[in-house]
């Protein structure tokens, strides 16, 4: 046999990641607190995007800590499949107070992905369930991150996620993204220009027959594919053409939920609530893994009144509602409600955007925009050579102490929400002076 030891890096097959080139040049993370990653050698590294858009609370909180402690040594798993633990009744109904009026049905995945495919599925069950079982097909969006089961990949929109993997679900079709709108460049908050691309809904429904279309599937804020921040109007838009059709609408609400956009979530934000939405991330701020879906008590008691079967949903997971997880989540809840990180991200919005647009004159860069604690630093392409120049500044953003995440060409930040105004001048600093060693 091999010496598993020659090279410790080698079993380890890295996701989205250029495994060749991070093995060469490893960057490795032995530690982290509060608003810092710390290298094995000692090293601090800010953390501008909150480890994956997840650990909106900081790192290493000691409460949530001491929570995942204990409950580990007194309940370490028990299924959810014909029984459960009491944790998993008290975190379901805190979620369901905070989401959005009607939302008040949760259940428990492990994972944004998981909680994608699980509200697919909710939206095609409750669909038969009314007598209506036609309406099987499903509308994403270009550019949009679903996650990766083949359900989210298959409503995704971002090419590469979904090239490589065969022709997915069937029955699936999708709206326009709203990046590069004419007159929207440089936007600071929802951009003015765009609404009417919801309105492409009207020919998809022409196209394939309301009687068809279960459900329409958006983030409200498109991460991953770079920061789309949605125009004036356009969920509003979206919303009532859901309405008129009787379509499901779902938020993907893995990355804006939890204070991300300067509220407990986007559909409280914009004022726009879905039927379903889709929650993981700062969920459990990061400390142990696990998704929820929120559901609206139409869809749950449809389901339960028109089953045909003792178990209404066939449909489930071993970790669902796992008991480290609900104690990580309550914990997590608390640090959010006592500190006010919600309400912190929204105050802090307008010296963010200020920061943020200050870049507008660095090197490179060619539009931005930002929402709550998020923003999108977009760079200029090289020729022939697309995502290089955003990967050279992320390595070199690591080496002068920062953590950023890139997509493509651009530059995606969304800080832990306990950042300060001291910590968002170095993020910018260290940006301009990154981009003004790139060519």
């Amino acid at each position: 046999m091999p010496d598993a030891g020659a090279n410790s890096l080698d079993a380890f097959w890295m996701p989205f990641t250029p495994n060749r080139r991070f093995k060469a040049n490893p960057r490795l993370i032995s530690g982290a607190r509060d608003m810092n990653y710390i290298t094995p050698d000692g090293r601090e590294i800010l953390d501008g995007t909150a480890g994956l858009w997840c650990v909106n609370a900081g790192h290493n909180r000691p409460r949530i800590v001491e929570a995942i402690q204990r409950q580990a040594a007194q309940l370490d798993y028990v299924s959810s499949f014909n029984m459960s633990h009491p944790l998993a009744f008290t975190f379901a109904s805190r979620l369901a107070a905070m989401t959005p009026p009607g939302l008040d049905r949760i259940f428990f995945s492990n994972s944004g992905s998981e909680s994608v495919d699980t509200a697919l599925k909710i939206a095609l069950a409750y669909q038969r369930a009314r007598g209506k079982a036609g309406k099987t097909r499903l509308i994403g969006r270009e550019r949009g991150y679903h996650g990766v089961g083949f359900g989210g990949i298959s409503v995704g929109g971002i090419v590469r996620n979904r090239m490589y993997f065969g022709s997915l679900l069937t029955g699936v079709d999708h709206l326009p993204h709203t990046h590069g709108v004419a007159g929207n460049l440089f936007s600071r908050g929802q951009p003015d220009h765009g609404a009417d691309l919801a309105d492409v809904l009207e020919r998809l429904v022409a196209l394939h027959d309301a009687s068809t279309i279960a459900a329409v599937i958006v983030e409200p804020v498109a991460g991953s594919t770079g920061v789309l921040i949605p125009p004036k109007g356009y969920l509003e838009r979206l919303r009532a053409l859901c309405d008129k059709h009787d379509i499901l609408l779902i938020f993907d609400e893995v990355i804006t939920g939890f204070g991300r956009v300067g509220a407990a979530f986007a559909a409280e934000r914009f004022g726009v609530v879905p039927d379903i939405m889709c929650l993981a991330k700062g969920l459990t701020n990061a400390a142990a893994p696990a998704g929820a879906v929120a559901v609206s008590r139409t869809i749950h008691d449809a389901m339960m009144e028109g089953a045909d079967a003792p178990i209404e949903l066939f449909h489930g997971y071993t970790y669902s509602a796992h008991p480290l997880a609900c104690a990580a989540g309550l914990a997590t809840l608390d640090v959010y409600a006592e500190e006010g990180l919600f309400e912190r991200a929204l105050t802090l919005e307008p010296y963010w955007e200020a920061a943020m647009h200050s870049l507008a004159d660095a090197r490179h860069v060619i539009d931005i925009r930002n929402l709550g604690l998020i923003a999108g630093i977009e760079l200029e392409p090289r020729p022939g050579k697309p995502t290089e120049r955003a990967i050279e500044a992320y390595e070199a953003a690591f080496d002068a102490g920062l953590m950023i995440r890139v997509t493509g060409d651009i530059i995606a930040l969304s800080p832990p929400l306990i950042i300060d105004k001291a910590q968002i001048d170095q993020i910018v600093d260290t940006l301009r002076a990154v981009l003004s060693r790139i060519d």
